[in-house]
C-alpha cells in the first residue's frame, strides 16, 4: 500500500476524534431543574385579647379563625361581658347551631371550641339558647359534650318543659325522641311535667303505623316504661291503644313477649275500669284456653293477674276467681288470690 493511500485511510477513521466530534452520540442538553421552595410555614400567633372589651371587636377576631386558645378566651370573655346583649347572645346561638350542622354533616369540628361556646352560652343564661343547646344533644357528639349541653339546659332559666313538649309535637322523629330523653334525664322537670312529656311521646308514637320508624317506635316503648314508673293515669286511653297495637304485633311475631308484658304492666299502673275490662277479657280467654287445652303462657298470665290486682276494679272478679279452678302453678294461684283481695267494692 502506498503512503498516499495509508494517509487517506487514517484521515477517514480518526477525523471525528481529531476534531472532537462524536457523530453517533446524541447531544446532551442539560435541563434546568426547578427547585421547589419549601412551603412557608403558617405561624399561629397567640392574640392577647386582655385589653379588648368591645363585644363586636372580639367577635370580629373570633370570626377570623384564630388559634384555639384565643378562640376559647374570646368565648369565655363574651360569656362574661355579654349578658342581656342581644347581639352577643344571637351570635353565639347562631354559631353553635351552625357548627352543629357541620358536625352532623360529617365535618370535623374543634371540640374544645364547641365546649367553650356551650360554657359561654350557659354564662349568658338566656332561654333563647334552648334550641342551640338541644341541637348539641341530638347531633351525635361525644357524651362529654352532650353532657355539657344538658348541664346548660339545667341551669338556664326558662320553661324547658314547654320547649321539650313543642319539640316532641312538632319536630322530626329523631329530635322528638331526643327531646323525650332529655326530659327524662333532667332534674329541672317535676314528676307531673315528666308525666306530660311521656304522655305526649306515647301519643306521637301511636300517631304512625310504620314500625320501621326506629325513633318513634323506640320513643313509644320508652314512654310506656316511663308512664308505668310514674303511674300517670291520664294516659289510660293511650295505654289501651298501645296495648292493642302490641298485642296484634305479638300475635304476628312482630314484637317480643317482653314488649307485650310491658304493655300489660303499663295498663296495670295507669289504667282505670276501662283498662280492667280489657285485661279481664284477655284473662278470660286464657282461662278458657287453659281449661280446654291446658296450654298457657305463665309469664303473660301472671302479668295479667298482677295488673288486674293493681287496678282493683271489681269487674275482674269472676276472671280472677276462676283462676283457682284451673291447673295454674301455685305462684299464679297466689297472685290471683291477692288480686281478688285488692278489688274495690
Amino acid at each position: 500500500m502506498s503512503k498516499f493511500l495509508l494517509i487517506i485511510l487514517i484521515l477517514v477513521l480518526f477525523t471525528p476524534f481529531i476534531f472532537g466530534e462524536t457523530p453517533d452520540e446524541p447531544e446532551i442538553v442539560e435541563a434546568e431543574q426547578e427547585i421547589e421552595e419549601p412551603a412557608e410555614q403558617v405561624q399561629v400567633v397567640r392574640i392577647d385579647i386582655g385589653p379588648i372589651n368591645n363585644p363586636d371587636t372580639l367577635w370580629g377576631i373570633f370570626l377570623q379563625n384564630p388559634d384555639t386558645e384565643t378562640a376559647v378566651d374570646i368565648l369565655i370573655k363574651l360569656g362574661n361581658i355579654g349578658r342581656r346583649n342581644r347581639t352577643v347572645i344571637d351570635n353565639l346561638n347562631n354559631y353553635l347551631m351552625g357548627i352543629n350542622l357541620l358536625f352532623k354533616s360529617g365535618s370535623s369540628v374543634n371540640y374544645t371550641v364547641v365546649s367553650a361556646c356551650i360554657s359561654a352560652i350557659m354564662e349568658l343564661g338566656d332561654n333563647s339558647s334552648f334550641p342551640a343547646l338541644f341541637s348539641v344533644i341530638y347531633a351525635g357528639y361525644p357524651e362529654v359534650i352532650a353532657s355539657e349541653a344538658h348541664g346548660a339546659l339545667e341551669v338556664i332559666p326558662g320553661n324547658l318543659h314547654q320547649f321539650l313538649l313543642n319539640v316532641i309535637r312538632n319536630n322530626p322523629p329523631d329530635e322528638k325522641f331526643a327531646a323525650f330523653r332529655t326530659g327524662l334525664n333532667t332534674r329541672k322537670l317535676t314528676v307531673s311535667q315528666q308525666g306530660q312529656l311521656a304522655e305526649v311521646a306515647l301519643e306521637q308514637g301511636l300517631a304512625v303505623t310504620d314500625e320501621d320508624n326506629i325513633d318513634l317506635t323506640a320513643m313509644r316503648y320508652a314512654a310506656v316504661l316511663s308512664l308505668t314508673s310514674l303511674r300517670w293515669t291520664r294516659a289510660n286511653a293511650l295505654a289501651i291503644r298501645h296495648y292493642y297495637r302490641v298485642q296484634s304485633d305479638y300475635l304476628q311475631n312482630a314484637v317480643s313477649k317482653e314488649r307485650f308484658i310491658q304493655a300489660i304492666t303499663c295498663l296495670g299502673a295507669v289504667g282505670n275500669s276501662d283498662a280492667a275490662l280489657v285485661l279481664g277479657l284477655q284473662l278470660g280467654l286464657i282461662n278458657a284456653r287453659t281449661e280446654s287445652t291446658g296450654a298457657f303462657d305463665p309469664d303473660i298470665t301472671m302479668a295479667l293477674v298482677q295488673a288486674l290486682g293493681l287496678i282493683g276494679y271489681n269487674a275482674a272478679f269472676d276472671h280472677l276467681l276462676y283462676v283457682s279452678n284451673l291447673s295454674y302453678p301455685e305462684d299464679i294461684q297466689a297472685a290471683a288470690r291477692e288480686a281478688v283481695a285488692r278489688l274495690k267494692w
